[in-house]
């Protein structure tokens, strides 16, 4: 059984498609993920914007973000239905779990560090509630 990770797909659906077709194409992908027992966390519509550069004669695309929790079938499943769509003029998948498992030892390590140096200044490891509102 393949193990579930954290996904970020990016599409740009051309300029000439409706606020309908992109809709038609994220509910494509729900079904997609529902079918591949995966879920879909956040999706993120940044609307019609400007390209860095030209693809395929356009200059303008709408961005989509979804989040994905799911497999790597479901991945591959999605990136192979995102090639044969012609309204999708670019889409770009990274997995991030990876990512937020070095952010939260990130942040787990800063936050041991803080309570060593309050003990070493002969404070609490944790500041009290007053001290976290700003109070002196």
């Amino acid at each position: 059984m393949s193990q579930n990770r954290q996904y970020e797909l990016v599409y740009i659906v051309a300029p000439e498609a409706t606020e309908q077709e992109v809709a038609d194409l994220h509910t494509q992908i729900e079904q997609i993920i529902q079918r591949y027992s995966g879920t879909l966390d956040k999706t993120e519509n940044w609307g019609r914007r400007r390209l860095a550069y030209e693809i395929g004669h356009h200059r303008e695309g709408t961005y989509v973000v979804e989040t994905i929790t799911g497999s790597g079938e479901l991945m591959k499943e999605i990136d192979r239905r995102l090639r044969v769509i012609d309204a999708v003029i670019r889409h770009l998948t990274v997995r991030v779990d990876a990512d937020l498992r070095v952010a939260e030892r990130l942040r787990v390590a800063r936050k041991a560090t803080q309570a060593r140096r309050r003990v070493a200044r002969g404070l609490p490891p944790e500041p009290s509630p007053s001290e976290r509102r700003g109070e002196a």
